[in-house]
């Protein structure tokens, strides 16, 4: 299948009479017409004609930067960076297309304004054109063999092109052919008169034989493109910073939690360090508290009595409500344990008849539960009454 590419003016005189030269490639990529005429001529075949657009030198804004070994996706953000620092003018209203790095670390990029892609492609529909590709002026030339560099003046600008992917254009035409002599690189000039009498010397028609490269501007000339994808951009963003807040908060309260967790342990350690007589530690914080004011008021702590003995039974036997006691407080003989409001209720009621063996009543009061001795009460009444609530 044959090609058709075309050499644009600039992009600013562009219009369908304009007179612009072009060339016809065959299958194998050996051109096989050269010639000039209006832009509206080319495309007057019946069905869209494809074309390789290859911008002027003027309108040819292309760089290389040098970047580290990077994902790919995270070259597209790199690049991005460093073009805001070359491009002149508001960057989102610029077109930016960049290639691959390079073996030397080299990435080649180009930009041009997003109304000037889009006013070129509306003048290619109306000729008849569709557009393929769009490269800038350097990557029409042939791709040079190592150590060498393709060269072409068009229009007062030398085109250089080193690699399948790099290229330039320079202005300063006599300075830049003689630093590039003096690096030691074959040079091949494209085209008549070459300006060095040591240049090796290709057809004209090599002007038109290039490789282009894996990347163009092309997909910034689709006219009504610009919103949509910077609508969708900024929509990506904002989905990203909510994951990425979303998961910075589940992460913050599960550290929170553990840490919680890890404290209340070593409270409960160290209270059962410093009150040993304590059978169990259910609430560290109250029984630390309660054993204080008992020291400090004079009074025999008796593993076998009293509040120690309500708090061992209650530990033995109700071993469910370690680490869900809210508060716990012993007056006349009797252990009121005030339960945590998320603690679930307890499936197994044998618990209850164990204490009542031992000679301990149940009462179920609240969110909580009563312990206390059971003289005076039946112990098949604590348990019905215990039962009945518990229900």
């Amino acid at each position: 299948m044959s090609r058709l590419r075309i050499a644009l003016p600039p992009l600013d005189e562009l219009a369908l009479e304009g007179p612009v030269d072009f060339a016809r490639l065959d299958r194998s990529g050996r051109v096989n017409e050269i010639g000039r005429c209006p832009l509206g001529q080319l495309g007057k075949a019946g069905k869209p004609t494809a074309v390789e657009c290859f911008l002027h030198p003027l309108d040819s804004l292309l760089t290389s930067i040098e970047l580290p070994q990077l994902p790919a996706a995270r070259i597209k953000a790199a690049v991005a960076c460093a073009a805001q620092a070359l491009i002149l003018g508001p960057s989102e209203q610029m077109h930016l297309a960049h290639g691959a790095r390079d073996g030397q670390g080299q990435v080649s990029l180009s930009w041009l304004p997003r109304s000037t892609l889009q006013a070129l492609g509306r003048v290619l529909e109306q000729a008849g054109l569709k557009l393929q590709g769009l490269y800038p002026a350097p990557y029409a030339l042939p791709v040079p063999l190592p150590g060498q560099l393709s060269l072409c003046l068009v229009d007062g600008q030398l085109l250089v092109r080193q690699s399948i992917g790099q290229g330039s254009v320079q202005p300063l035409v006599e300075e830049t052919l003689e630093q590039l002599r003096a690096s030691g690189s074959e040079l091949c000039w494209v085209g008549n008169d070459p300006p060095l009498p040591l240049l090796q010397q290709l057809p004209v028609e090599q002007r038109w034989s290039g490789t282009p490269p894996s990347w163009g501007l092309h997909s910034g000339a689709a006219a009504g493109g610009v919103a949509v994808r910077g609508w969708g951009r900024a929509l990506g963003c904002c989905a990203l910073a909510v994951a990425v807040w979303v998961l910075g908060l589940n992460l913050y309260a599960a550290r929170e939690a553990e840490q919680g967790q890890r404290l209340k342990a070593q409270m409960s350690q160290r209270v059962k360090q410093v009150f040993p007589e304590l059978p169990v530690v259910l609430n560290p914080l109250q029984q630390a508290r309660q054993q204080l004011a008992a020291r400090q008021a004079g009074a025999a702590a008796d593993p076998s009595q009293g509040f120690a003995s309500l708090l061992a039974q209650a530990g033995t036997a109700m071993p469910f409500m370690v680490g869900s006691v809210q508060s716990l407080t012993f007056a006349q003989e009797r252990l009121q344990l005030e339960l945590l409001a998320d603690t679930p209720n307890s499936a197994d009621s044998g618990w209850q008849g164990t204490l009542t063996q031992a000679g301990y009543s149940v009462l179920r009061e609240g969110n909580g539960w009563v312990l206390g001795p059971a003289a005076g009460q039946p112990a098949n009444t604590v348990d019905n009454a215990s039962g009945d609530d518990n229900e």
